[in-house]
């Protein structure tokens, strides 16, 4: 697979573009610096996860890097010329931006080739699913900088579970695709000429499901998450009550199981 291409424009960092129907492409484009999240990159994310969420017609998102690596985190480069109040005040910007991405009401996929590192490895697992190409490695390295993560533990202890996300958090250490695949950060692994392909593949598939199921159970996972009562009985009913096409699907199962 050929490494995915933006438009060579400075103030291109982003690339949102629709592949299938109910699916769309997002794609990072700060290739020559390993797609870092810088504060421009990150006004672009934030610009471009507010147009995802008032698309209707939209089901599944899949984000991926332009080059050699997925993210490789925060830019060391310009947190080097932040005062501390203006590193705390992106890392706030950069938390909501994860989680933004956990409410939207599309799936979000993530396809990782490459690096995806401290603030990459958090933009990976703010999305619900996850694939990689079998090059693909992951780190938390901030320990080892003799800081903390600015944002995600939680997230990462949700996703991970607690053994496997202290492991990595307190280490330091990188883990290959194999590894990422064994402790449940990613649910797949492929080769990585058919990444691409793959993963579209996959968000297709899931694109399948009517949107308002998939959305209400997104936010319902999102709530449980922060603490909130699921509200699964309530959303049951209402699609039951107002989703024409759950309705009709519901109407094919049957019409199927009793053979006519």
């Amino acid at each position: 697979m050929p490494r995915i291409s933006c438009e060579p424009m400075a103030e291109h960092l982003v690339d949102l573009t629709d592949v299938a129907d109910g699916v769309a492409r997002l794609t990072l484009c700060r290739p020559q610096a390993l797609n870092a999240l810088n504060r421009d990159l990150t006004g672009a994310l934030e610009d471009a996860v507010a147009k995802v969420g008032a698309r209707a017609d939209l089901r599944v998102l899949v984000l991926f890097g332009q080059g050699r690596a997925f993210c490789a985190g925060n830019d060391i480069t310009e947190m080097s010329t932040l005062v501390p109040d203006e590193a705390e005040a992106l890392a706030l910007r950069q938390a909501k931006l994860m989680d933004a991405f956990s409410r939207l009401p599309q799936v979000t996929l993530a396809a990782v080739d490459g690096h995806a590192l401290g603030g990459g490895f958090m933009l990976a697992i703010a999305q619900d699913l996850r694939i990689a190409s079998d090059r693909a490695r992951f780190a938390l390295p901030e320990v080892t900088l003799g800081f903390n993560p600015a944002y995600g533990i939680a997230r990462a202890l949700d996703v991970l579970g607690g053994g496997a996300a202290r492991d990595l958090l307190l280490t330091g250490r990188t883990v290959r695709a194999t590894d990422a695949l064994r402790m449940g950060l990613v649910t797949r692994v492929v080769a990585p000429p058919t990444l691409e392909a793959s993963a579209l593949t996959w968000a297709e598939e899931i694109a399948k499901s009517p949107r308002a199921g998939l959305a209400a159970t997104k936010a319902i996972v999102a709530d449980i998450r922060a603490g909130l009562k699921g509200r699964e009985p309530e959303a049951y009913g209402a699609a039951l009550r107002t989703s024409p096409e759950a309705r009709a699907r519901i109407d094919a199962f049957i019409t199927r199981k009793r053979g006519g």
